[in-house]
């Protein structure tokens, strides 16, 4: 397949995937028909890339259902200006997203490889800025605090405390909460100190293990 294919692919999943389940935000939709999904996948995996479901990308870890990752980003209400902080690289496409739709990017792995593997396909499309570390996600990245937006790509036991603490007044967090194997999309805005919870849509993530979130990858 050339590039042009991919393009007409990516608008596909766009006009028939995206827009018709309600996505609607146009910046959004701009960011899904530009960013190359299957760069950020193995190459034998790249004709299913923009197909409607989740992928695996090693290390037991999944590119998220490009739906999934469209309502995620809509939820964010991103308006350009924002630092975000991305709990849970994984293969790096979403941060891609968010580097398109905000201001600077900051994006927690806990997986080494997983991490120098997506930082390598960020750097080489483009991305130089999104700031990347390997560590437990669940903690936050303290010292680059506050953020406006955070956003947990993992299923979690509830939001962690530590990233409620490095949340600036006015931001969100999104998270997918709930047990091991089913979670709802639960954003949360601070103001003034309270914090205020919404619930969107039922998912299924691969479990948020850290100090905060499961303690191991299998129960």
């Amino acid at each position: 397949m050339d590039a042009v294919n991919f393009q007409k692919l990516r608008n596909l999943m766009v006009d028939t995937q995206l827009i018709p389940r309600g996505i609607r935000d146009p910046r959004v939709l701009e960011a899904m028909r530009k960013v190359p999904r299957h760069l950020f996948m193995d190459e034998s995996m790249w004709y299913k890339a923009y197909d409607d479901m989740a992928l695996p990308v090693g290390e037991g870890q999944t590119i998220s259902q490009p739906y999934m990752v469209a309502i995620m980003t809509e939820l964010l209400d991103l308006k350009g200006d924002e630092k975000v902080l991305e709990i849970g690289t994984g293969s790096g496409y979403q941060a891609a997203l968010l580097a398109e739709l905000s201001q600077e990017v900051y994006t927690l792995e806990r997986i080494q490889s997983l991490s120098e593997k997506a930082g390598e396909k960020l750097r080489g499309l483009g991305y130089p800025d999104v700031h990347l570390k390997v560590g437990d996600g669940t903690l936050g990245w303290p010292e680059a605090a506050p953020f406006d937006r955070i956003l947990i790509t993992a299923g979690a036991p509830e939001i962690p405390e530590p990233l409620i603490e490095q949340l600036a007044d006015g931001g969100m967090i999104l998270a997918p909460v709930g047990d091991r194997f089913s979670q709802q999309l639960v954003r949360v805005t601070k103001q003034k100190g309270k914090l205020l919870k919404e619930y969107h849509t039922s998912c299924v993530f691969v479990p948020l293990v850290g100090e905060y979130g499961w303690k191991a990858d299998i129960p």
